[in-house]
């Protein structure tokens, strides 16, 4: 059995993790952080004092098992949404409904697994506690509008696991058996804001995904509270600088994803958005050197295939370069390239002519001292994403090529 450890966001892997989740002998771990503040992400971060569960959530429904007599309804569970038009009170009259087993169903699904039933139920229950006494405290009601099931469903786990967000995440695990783990990279609930070379700040992580422009971002930074925009924006950019650099707060990875790195065969640094998924699980004090003392684990790098709102002007070594500046970020010393990234994967297609795919620069390359492989990775039949299939089967060709190498040596 191969330990195969991704580090990606919650749609950034979404055709690697199925591509090895179908192949036989792999353990998959997916490591995301949980600072997503968006939506009802953020109503439940909010209200709870909680890490956000979506990208977390994304990827665990990748992993349901399809052989599960409750695959269906598990699938539906996962992607339920409350109408944008729900009101409070029918909200809470629902859950408390199938709560207090009135009703056996759970917004119209049902669960043949009284295991699973049940745990729900619990969960569920505990949500419906804590809510009364956090209005009264807010002052206003939950906003349950587009309110993901599952985000509900972890507010209750989270409590139940005096607030640790990792324990929260194995309970969900074997609960559905997953055929995989994902695990938060850290447990420590701050929160993400940015800053772009023009100075203009970016409050949260979700004005970081949906702000559009041209401008690069220069920095990221997690801190504990968010700064009052009105008062901030009137601060020059160097005291603004300064202001985040004093506030940042770096986190340790969590004890179960720097045991999984430390029993890794393979590590991957999946594609996906840079600054909101991926750079902040870098920061994590940690890390990298967990990954850089890991000597028999091959460690792949895969650049994306089409720009974002993040990265709109990125070419294909900006990646490489934004990895490494991020991984080191939480080092007193630093960690060389090499020692992190083994092969870089780097796309050249354009099977899709609305997609501003990202470009692969040669020239960028003559510092990166990191082998690389270039080649058509995009899906021929949705075109704009990752082939998973072809993905997985070039990295563990390229294992058994590592793997003879590291024992001959």
């Amino acid at each position: 059995m191969l330990n195969v450890v991704v580090l990606n966001g919650g749609r950034g892997a979404a055709t690697l993790i199925p591509g090895l989740l179908a192949r036989q002998g792999l353990h998959v771990t997916s490591v995301v952080n949980a600072y997503d503040d968006g939506k009802s992400t953020g109503e439940i971060r909010r209200r709870f004092g909680m890490l956000g569960p979506s990208d977390i959530r994304k990827v665990q429904e990748l992993m349901l098992p399809e052989d599960d007599p409750d695959f269906h309804a598990n699938r539906a569970l996962f992607k339920f949404r409350f109408p944008v038009d729900c009101s409070h009170d029918d909200a809470v009259t629902e859950i408390a409904a199938f709560v207090n087993s009135r009703r056996e169903k759970l917004c119209d699904i049902t669960f043949e697994s009284q295991k699973v039933r049940m745990s729900l139920q619990v969960a569920l229950d505990e949500f419906l506690k804590s809510l009364g006494p956090i209005e009264r405290v807010f002052g206003t009601p939950f906003n349950f509008s587009d309110c993901a099931m599952m985000n509900i469903v972890y507010a209750g786990l989270f409590l139940l696991s005096r607030r640790d967000m990792e324990q929260a995440t194995l309970f969900i695990d074997r609960l559905f058996k997953l055929r995989g783990t994902v695990l938060p990279v850290s447990i420590e609930d701050k929160k993400l804001m940015a800053l772009r070379e023009n100075g203009q700040v970016l409050y949260s992580e979700a004005e970081i995904v949906e702000l559009r422009s041209n401008v690069r971002i220069e920095n990221i930074y997690l801190v504990d509270n968010y700064v009052d925009r009105k008062t901030f924006d009137l601060l020059d950019l160097d005291e603004k600088r300064f202001f985040l650099d004093r506030h940042h707060c770096p986190v340790r990875m969590s004890p179960g994803v720097e045991l999984a790195l430390r029993q890794a065969d393979i590590v991957v640094y999946s594609a996906g958005t840079q600054h909101s998924s991926l750079y902040p699980t870098y920061m994590s004090t940690g890390l990298a050197s967990t990954i850089s003392y890991n000597k028999t684990a091959l460690k792949v790098f895969i650049t994306n295939i089409g720009a974002d709102y993040e990265t709109p002007n990125y070419k294909a070594s900006d990646f490489v370069r934004g990895a490494h500046r991020y991984l080191n970020s939480a080092n007193p010393r630093l960690i060389p390239m090499q020692d992190l990234i083994d092969v870089i994967f780097v796309n050249q297609s354009d099977l899709k002519s609305s997609e501003s795919y990202v470009q692969f620069d040669e020239e960028g390359y003559t510092d990166v001292p990191v082998p690389r492989i270039v080649d058509v990775f995009e899906s021929a039949s949705s075109p704009g994403k990752h082939d998973g299939t072809k993905i997985v089967d070039k990295i563990l060709e390229l294992y058994e090529q590592f793997s003879s190498a590291t024992l001959r040596s």
